[in-house]
């Protein structure tokens, strides 16, 4: 990664925006700080971030829609989502959408850091996979576009999220062998987002929806009880 990482910063509240804001510039960021929905697409259109900070509650909207907007648009973007609420529903909501962490204020800063910076390595790291790893694979019925983040089915294009594209190159890179659901949450989780292996199950039950031919028999991605997961069909492009 050249240069400081960019983060966007979506937070209505002002004192705290700007606080935040602040704080993050002085430990090196480059902070675009934004209170709205709309300020916040018109941002990620001008310079898409490796990172955005997303408060769930906004006046023009909520940060899950704008999550998935952004998911759409700059899938490479890491997401954290901060809110006030530890509603354990909203927690889960957040991590199906493909948040790569999520944070309940208030919180201490130095937290905060660290959860930013293992989401920007996570992100990195997916960038240095190995070369067939990296480009265009058909898996099943989808073709994945990794660099992307996307997957192509039918001609219709749907865009994947960090962890779903983390799963995917696991399971092509090890195709036709078993992974186990633990080493899936360790390769594509933190542990501190407190992940379970029904966090894995949820995850290949939207992949499947994707790659599998007949949705009534999973033949792509397999299930191998007490185990994991066993992926069948692979190409590299």
């Amino acid at each position: 990664m050249n240069g400081p990482a960019h983060l966007l910063v979506v937070e209505d509240e002002k004192n705290v925006g700007e606080t935040l804001a602040e704080r993050l510039q002085a430990a090196g960021y480059r902070v675009t700080l934004v209170a709205t929905a709309a300020r916040a697409r018109q941002a990620w259109r001008t310079a898409a971030p490796q990172l955005a900070l997303l408060d769930v509650g906004l006046p023009d909207g909520n940060g899950f829609d704008l999550a998935a907007e952004l998911r759409a648009a700059v899938p490479q973007t890491a997401v954290v989502f901060l809110t006030a609420h530890g509603n354990p529903e909203e927690r889960v909501r957040g991590l199906e959408l493909g948040a790569d962490d999520y944070l309940t204020k208030p919180f201490h800063f130095r937290e905060l850091l660290l959860r930013i910076q293992n989401c920007l390595k996570r992100a990195q790291d997916l960038a240095e996979v190995p070369q067939e790893m990296r480009g265009v694979a058909r898996i099943g019925r989808a073709r994945v576009d990794f660099e992307r983040f996307s997957a192509e089915v039918d001609g219709v294009s749907h865009a994947l999220t960090h962890k779903e594209c983390a799963v995917l190159r696991l399971l092509a890179s090890r195709a036709g062998k078993a992974v186990s659901r633990d080493e899936i949450l360790d390769k594509a989780w933190s542990a501190d987002e407190f992940p379970t292996s029904r966090t894995v199950d949820n995850f290949i039950v939207r992949l499947r929806k994707l790659v599998e031919p007949d949705a009534d028999e999973a033949r792509v991605i397999r299930s191998i009880r007490g185990v994991g997961y066993l992926l069948t069909e692979v190409t590299h492009e």
